[in-house]
């Protein structure tokens, strides 16, 4: 295989890496931030307990968070061509990357929220602070450093779910890893797909990082 060649395969497939992560991301902190800021708001010791509310959403996010992805993908695939028209493809990958990321996205969401001191939300109520204030200035403004480490966790634990979007007609680096070094022994196409990936976990673990040092009060 020409040099040419492989940098086509591999230059596309990190194009089609990239928005796999960056989109299943986005949709991701779309569904769970809200999940996670409901489970917060609604504990025992939030601004609106209500433990019922709290119970039933804790087990929904619980029992998705259980099923291994692999697994997910496979038993996703019929709600998926009904979603997107088709069950194989980068659209159809997409489906259970945010199933399965929104409720990781929404318990590090809640453990964030939670590490904010009750006090300066307590401070902020007798004040007469509105619940919408609360959670947007005090609540996640508290919180930004550690919601930005959650982040460059969950980007990179998406991106490691990448790799196993081959399996169900995905395209990308993994898929690259998948064809070329497991079914048609090229090692070297393999090792140089393993090293990109690993590249774009170093990048994004250490921008996320240094976005939160950048944006934390402490230091």
């Amino acid at each position: 295989m020409s040099t040419e060649v492989v940098i086509e395969i591999l230059s596309s497939n990190t194009i089609t890496t990239l928005y796999l992560v960056l989109a299943s991301t986005l949709l991701a902190y779309v569904l769970g931030v809200p999940m996670g800021l409901a489970l917060v708001l609604t504990d025992k010791d939030g601004i609106h307990p209500c433990p019922p509310i709290n119970m039933v959403l804790g087990f929904i996010v619980n029992i998705i968070r259980s099923v291994p992805f692999l697994i997910l993908m496979i038993w996703m695939i019929p709600y998926t061509r009904a979603l997107v028209g088709t069950s194989v493809g980068n659209e159809a990958t997409i489906v259970p990357l945010v199933v399965a990321a929104a409720p990781f996205v929404a318990r590090m969401v809640e453990s964030s929220l939670k590490e904010v001191d009750h006090g300066v939300i307590e401070a902020a109520q007798s004040m007469g602070a509105p619940t919408g204030k609360i959670i947007t200035k005090v609540m996640l403004g508290e919180a930004r450093p550690s919601l930005l480490v959650g982040f460059a966790i969950t980007i990179t634990t998406i991106l490691g779910y990448t790799a196993m979007a081959g399996f169900v007609g995905g395209r990308g680096l993994g898929k690259v890893a998948i064809d070329y070094g497991f079914y048609k022994y090229q090692d070297d196409l393999m090792n140089l797909s393993v090293i990109l990936l690993i590249i774009m976990v170093q990048v994004f673990q250490e921008g996320g990082m240094y976005l939160a040092r950048k944006f934390d009060k402490r230091l």
